[in-house]
């Protein structure tokens, strides 16, 4: 019997945080199928950093667009940003080393 294997849709989405302004990163966008392909490549052209993780984006499309994340997600998006962040090093420093 042949399966029946289902090809994943693909999800995004986008945080902002603003340490300043906001007890939480709150979710400003948020998709699937052709409109995560359409964040992905928006993150891309403007140097966003990508960080894939299937488990965690479902638990981001849960939660509202323009709403901070509820604190049962902290842990997790602190793990993204962490991941962002070092990025955002390597890049400053990479940075650094050329002028």
């Amino acid at each position: 019997m042949a399966e029946n294997k289902r090809t994943p849709v693909p999800e995004a989405v986008a945080l902002r945080y603003d340490r300043e302004r906001e007890n939480a990163p709150r979710v400003v966008a948020k998709g699937r199928g052709i409109v995560a392909q359409q964040l992905m490549e928006i993150a891309k052209k403007h140097s966003v950093p990508v960080y894939q993780n299937q488990s965690v984006t479902q638990l981001l499309m849960a939660v509202e667009l323009d709403r901070e994340i509820p604190p049962e997600l902290y842990q997790a998006v602190a793990n993204v940003l962490a991941y962002v962040y070092r990025l955002d090093g390597r890049a400053g420093a990479k940075a650094g080393k050329r002028r």
